[in-house]
């Protein structure tokens, strides 16, 4: 069946719309939701399938991207299937705005690359329910703050079917990863250390269900700087993705070769948006900021029992850089409850990449094994001083 095919085909459905016009048949389309405030957007009853969701947004808060969570349950759930701040949802991370297009998402400004500018975000995933259908978005500003909105779905006469699976989207965070040789450039050879293990990786998602992968997008602030000059930022990446099936053991069912060739691309980011890969913010544009993304559309990874995806920071895991992300799956419910980080710990790093107190992530433990210790002391020895070069 081709993408478009159900259009060719006459479909028993009745086509609805939830929307926050203003139903005085005034001009106040938009719904103010105050700090602190969960605020039901649409609560559906099935059976039925969203098929397009709109947003746009006022704030004066440049963070605003990253304090308003997105959530969406399913039947009736106690544990939502999707909570994730509204930009990353939409593919933008670190509160930027910028237009891009793909093929789940597409994201229209005037304000390119900036933070948290007024931006159009649209969705085309579709979301399959049964019982009921359930919008909310969690204020977590301090200022108040204007949606506008459309969710568009249909209503069906029947069930979905028992094998039908629903959408899912988590965001993860980490300020900083956790790297055992950060001072140490990317591609120089002391940062070849043998990885056998994803132990130290970058989580994407961990679930336990059946159902499929349908990829990510990575947000990344590299925080490294060139030994010949500090205004210019190096290479991030060289980290393999990693996804481990069912639970299998060492080496997983898919392993990667690097960072931007685990996002379809090659030696390192480009500036474009193509359907199932690209960048939704550019790094060279924003001074080291950079949100990628790519969707196993053609190619979904397929689980039975659990799924656990990760990704290297740095080669072996060398680099202390921000990373954040969201993951997008559909599986069989009941899904495997998870959280969202605390307001403090999602937002950005912003203005010269500060971190002001607060929103740093635990850091996951280290132990320097024998062959990192001998790395460290053969870039000090031989590297630091930046004579030697071959390295980004």
């Amino acid at each position: 069946m081709t993408f478009f095919s159900h259009l060719t085909q006459i479909t028993k459905a009745r086509t609805k719309r939830v929307s926050s016009w203003d139903s005085t048949g005034r001009n106040g389309d938009a719904w103010r939701i105050e700090p602190g405030e969960r605020s039901v957007l649409a609560d559906l009853t099935g059976p039925g399938q969203i098929t397009h969701i709109w947003m746009t947004q006022g704030s004066q808060d440049p963070e605003i991207l990253r304090k308003i969570v997105l959530i969406i349950s399913w039947d009736n759930e106690e544990h939502p299937s999707v909570q994730v701040p509204l930009g990353d949802f939409y593919g933008l991370g670190h509160a930027m705005v910028n237009s891009y297009q793909s093929l789940f998402f597409t994201a229209s400004t005037r304000h390119n690359h900036t933070f948290s500018g007024s931006v159009a975000l649209n969705s085309y995933l579709p979301m399959p329910f049964n019982r009921s259908a359930r919008i909310e978005l969690l204020n977590e500003s301090e200022l108040a703050y204007h949606q506008y909105f459309y969710i568009d779905y249909e209503l069906f006469a029947d069930e979905h079917p028992a094998e039908t699976a629903y959408f899912h989207a988590c965001f993860k965070r980490e300020n900083p990863t956790t790297g055992w040789g950060h001072e140490i450039t990317v591609n120089a050879p002391p940062a070849n250390i043998a990885n056998l293990s994803d132990q130290d990786n970058y989580l994407l998602l961990d679930a336990v269900g059946e159902g499929h992968f349908i990829g990510f997008n990575l947000s990344v602030t590299n925080l490294q700087t060139s030994l010949k000059n500090p205004h210019q930022r190096t290479w991030w990446g060289e980290g393999d993705e990693m996804i481990f099936i069912d639970g299998e053991p060492w080496p997983p069912s898919l392993h990667g070769t690097g960072s931007e060739d685990a996002l379809n691309q090659a030696y390192g980011m480009q500036p474009n948006a193509y359907l199932f890969n690209g960048s939704s913010i550019y790094e060279e544009y924003t001074g080291g900021y950079q949100t990628s993304y790519v969707f196993y559309a053609a190619n979904p990874v397929r689980f039975t029992r659990s799924i656990k995806a990760s990704i290297e920071h740095g080669h072996g895991n060398h680099l202390s850089n921000e990373y954040a992300s969201v993951a997008y799956w559909y599986q069989k419910e009941p899904h495997q409850a998870f959280d969202i980080l605390p307001v403090m710990q999602r937002l950005p790093l912003i203005r010269s990449f500060s971190c002001p107190e607060g929103r740093q992530t635990d850091p996951t433990p280290l132990t320097l094994t024998d062959e990192m210790q001998a790395m460290k002391r053969q870039w000090q020895e031989t590297y630091a001083d930046g004579k030697k070069d071959g390295f980004y």
